[in-house]
């Protein structure tokens, strides 16, 4: 029987947790009776996140004063949804370690995957978007589909990436020759398997074809956007393309920007990048 993105992702799911903690965290938000005391209570009943968080905001890149000691000292300081946006940062990148590095170097695509988040976020503020940290995630994590096959199926994915680098294929259009589907649909598969929000599962399937996007058009376009100025910049890193995939000229209409944003939002990420990556990928 063929391989599917869903068989794929259905023996990963044996494999690699769901980031519980945020999904129970994205929920409680939803309630608009929510309090700081019950993020507290959900973070603290992992503490292992619990202390890759502490070390994260206690860090030079957000430069506080004093010692931060608590997760309710965290809230207050850098606000509930930057705090679950590094809930979900943390729990994905440590749920995936283990790939070897002669198939994927993985702070390469971490650091693509970071500056796409970064890129997504600062799109969507320009675009005058409210909840830029639901950009950050959907850029964060717009390749994750990648990962499932690095783990799964090693050899495969390790074909795909030489037809990428060796026969000018772009990254998606190789995975097809391979493997009849590409790291989008699987994706797709893996956060729906998870049950994250909707937003993720489309911006993840469609980052490629925007204009296939039905529920989150303008989401997917900034994520397609943004994933086009990230690998079209060497210093961001690599998810397994050596080619620059094609711009979606009717992604780009959707924005209402003028490019001069470019160049002012890739020199911001430049300033933001390294420290981030660094922090986020030594946990």
């Amino acid at each position: 029987m063929a391989l599917t993105a869903d068989a794929l992702v259905n023996k990963s799911l044996e494999l690699v947790s769901a980031p519980n903690t945020y999904i129970q965290l994205d929920t409680l938000i939803q309630d608009p009776m929510y309090s700081a005391d019950d993020i507290t209570a959900i973070i603290n009943t992992d503490p292992a996140l619990t202390t890759r968080l502490l070390k994260v905001v206690n860090s030079p890149y957000y430069g506080f004063p004093s010692q931060i000691n608590t997760i309710s000292r965290a809230i207050t300081i850098i606000g509930t949804n930057e705090l679950i946006q590094l809930v979900l940062a943390t729990s994905v990148i440590n749920a995936f370690k283990g790939i070897p590095s002669n198939l994927m170097n993985m702070d390469e695509f971490w650091k693509h995957s970071l500056a796409c988040a970064l890129t997504s976020s600062l799109l969507a503020e320009k675009c005058k978007q409210a909840g830029k940290e639901r950009f950050f995630i959907a850029g964060l994590l717009h390749n994750i589909g990648c990962l499932v096959m690095y783990q799964s199926v090693p050899e495969l994915a390790r074909e795909a990436i030489n037809r990428a680098q060796f026969g000018h294929e772009i990254i998606y259009q190789a995975e097809k020759n391979v493997l009849g589907f590409d790291h989008t649909e699987v994706g797709e598969a893996l956060i729906k398997g998870w049950r994250l929000p909707a937003l993720l599962a489309e911006t993840s399937r469609f980052h490629h074809s925007p204009d296939d996007a039905q529920e989150f058009p303008l989401e997917v376009a900034i994520v397609h956007v943004a994933d086009i100025m990230v690998t079209s910049t060497a210093q961001f890193g690599h998810s397994g393309d050596h080619h620059v995939p094609p711009l979606d000229p009717a992604a780009w209409d959707k924005l209402q920007l003028e490019p001069e944003v470019i160049p002012e939002i890739l020199q911001q990420v430049v300033k933001q990048l390294d420290d981030l990556a660094s922090l986020l990928m030594s946990n």
